[in-house]
């Protein structure tokens, strides 16, 4: 049974910094890819950034030099160092895998659509 659990949300001022966490459980498999997505109130959920098995990474132009995902294979979790942070980034954050049978990530994959595991949801509030 797969389970993504995110943490390390919170409310911090403008020009703060967060680090989200979200660790995976049941199944062990540094080949899939990963991704963070966020919804904000009366917005479609959006990409954020997103990480293929090689190592190669994609983030949005939005925060494109604020924020940087990474993966810690040892400890199954995937990580969004959030820096600079402005009152525009207030959403809720998910982090997704791409569970699949044979399924090596040779590159990032951007549309959530391609992701059959999502974690619930971490709270992020920038004033």
């Amino acid at each position: 049974h797969v389970q993504l659990v995110e943490s390390g949300g919170g409310s911090v001022q403008a020009g703060g910094s967060l680090r989200l966490s979200c660790a995976a459980f049941g199944y062990r498999y540094a080949g899939y890819c990963m991704g963070w997505f966020r919804e904000a109130p009366g917005k479609e959920r959006e990409g954020v950034a997103a990480l293929a098995a090689t190592g190669s990474t994609t983030h949005a132009a939005s925060i494109k030099g604020r924020f940087t995902i990474s993966r810690d294979n040892a400890e199954n979790t995937l990580y969004l160092q959030m820096n600079s942070l402005k009152p525009e980034d207030t959403a809720t954050y998910y982090c997704a895998a791409r569970v699949v049978v044979s399924g090596y990530c040779f590159s990032p994959r951007w549309d959530a659509d391609d992701y059959n595991y999502w974690g619930q949801g971490t709270q992020v509030t920038v004033s």
